[in-house]
């Protein structure tokens, strides 16, 4: 599984890189206010530190829009990928921008035959927004499994990203799952390294280490 992390924050996006297992990087226009930045200018400094998928959202909702905006996206950076909503339009923004070899991430998937229309098309990556189901009282991760299990039946190359991850629970069974990629908020990424019983052991090697007779 990749570990893309979710975040427009160039300082969370440099520590995440220094761990040695990030993968790429997803983006929002929400992420992208709170930076105070354009992304027009944000995404080349955070394509300049993660060298794998830089995921950037179209802000037009037309297709007409949103093709002028991919490919100016495209010409960013080499490893951007244009992030573009699940809709009729963005269906057909996918299928020419994947004719011109722009790469793209469908966002806002919120089932299964949706995932499959955005293969169809074409589509680099699907992003099912697990958390958001939950949150309705639906089962988030029946979406990716299902997404899994039709992907299977019909080779699609298409990688499903599983996004809007709340906890590390969420991680865990969408890999479970088969999920080709996670994205993931900075801290919930930090916090994997964790385990009290990890540190319970190490002060107890620490403490019994210093028992050692000296050379």
């Amino acid at each position: 599984m990749l570990f893309f992390i979710d975040s427009a924050d160039l300082k969370e996006i440099k520590e995440a890189s220094e761990l040695g297992v990030l993968d790429g990087v997803t983006t929002n226009p929400s992420l992208i206010a709170k930076s105070g930045q354009s992304h027009w200018d944000l995404i080349p400094k955070i394509c300049e530190i993660c060298p794998g998928p830089v995921s950037c959202e179209v802000l037009s909702t037309d297709f007409n829009g949103m093709m002028k905006e991919a490919e100016k996206i495209a010409k960013l950076a080499k490893n951007t990928v244009v992030k573009i909503p699940m809709t009729k339009e963005g269906l057909q923004a996918v299928v020419k921008c994947t004719k011109q070899g722009i790469k793209t991430n469908v966002t806002l998937c919120f089932n299964s035959l949706q995932a499959l229309l955005a293969a169809k098309a074409g589509a680099t990556y699907i992003s099912p927004f697990i958390g958001r189901l939950d949150d309705i009282g639906q089962e988030g991760m029946q979406c990716i499994r299902e997404i899994r299990d039709i992907f299977d039946n019909y080779d699609f190359e298409t990688q499903i990203l599983a996004a809007s991850i709340r906890n590390p629970i969420h991680l865990r069974d969408a890999a479970l799952a088969g999920a080709d990629v996670a994205t993931l908020p900075y801290s919930i990424l930090n916090g994997l390294i964790h385990h009290p019983l990890s540190k319970e052991g190490l002060e107890k090697f620490l403490r019994d280490a210093e028992k050692i007779p000296k050379i």
